[in-house]
């Protein structure tokens, strides 16, 4: 026994569709941003958000020597023009020694800024530094310009660590 379609039900699904398709259209939608990270035996590497709409930062993190370098890829010039760097095995007092590993954050960290009165805008992202032999995570932020020309590179600001492997006390 077949049933065949009632015209009403066609009108109605034709109605819905244009519906859905001009409510999608209006609807307010944001942007999917993503923060990525990767890691190898010997590095690790990850983008920061710097700005709601700007480019992220790419950040490398070298194990075998504890330094971690950053830039930020200019979208008027398509050119790196910032450039970031901290030693990390000197921040956690490990020396070559060091294991770590690195994700990025969200947070806009602006109190206490260093980049005060230089220009520089603090990016709305973070980076967070573990390392397994101290049992510590330390969190690095940083300012940017959005200027086209290149600029020295600049030191990360440790904005603040914490043990993990310690039980904490109230």
């Amino acid at each position: 026994m077949k049933s065949q379609a009632n015209p009403n039900q066609l009108v109605w699904l034709l109605f819905g569709v244009i519906g859905g398709v001009c409510l999608a259209y209006f609807w307010p939608h944001e942007h999917a941003l993503a923060s990525a990270t990767d890691r190898d035996a010997k590095f690790a590497i990850c983008t920061v958000e710097t700005a709601p709409t700007g480019p992220d930062a790419v950040f490398v993190l070298d194990f075998s020597t504890g330094r971690l370098q950053g830039a930020l890829l200019n979208p008027q010039s398509l050119t790196f023009t910032n450039f970031w760097y901290a030693n990390v095995a000197t921040d956690f007092k490990v020396g070559k020694s060091g294991k770590y590993t690195m994700i990025p954050g969200s947070g806009f960290l602006n109190a206490g800024n260093q980049n005060a009165g230089t220009g520089l805008t603090v990016a709305t992202g973070v980076i967070y530094i573990g390392e397994i032999t101290t049992g510590r995570v330390g969190c690095y932020r940083f300012g940017y310009s959005s200027q086209r020309g290149q600029m020295d590179p600049i030191p990360l600001e440790p904005v603040a660590d914490f043990p993990f492997r310690e039980v904490q006390s109230k």
